[in-house]
């Protein structure tokens, strides 16, 4: 068995009504989306640091 599937699915975070928003509202929702892109990406970049230390880690011990 695959450990993915013991893990509990995940829902998809529901879709914002765009249509009640203001312009300016809309502009501020984008930055806010953009922001949590960049926590992300930074994120993914800090995982792949541990796992390239970890594996430079091992490389040399052997």
């Amino acid at each position: 068995m695959d450990p993915e599937e013991l893990e509990p699915r995940k829902q998809k975070p529901q879709l914002r009504n765009l249509d009640v928003l203001s312009i300016e509202e809309l502009n501020a929702y984008i930055e806010e989306m953009r922001a949590e892109i960049r926590r992300v990406e930074e994120k993914i970049a800090a995982k792949k640091a541990h796992i390239n230390a970890a594996a430079g880690l091992f490389k040399s011990a052997s």
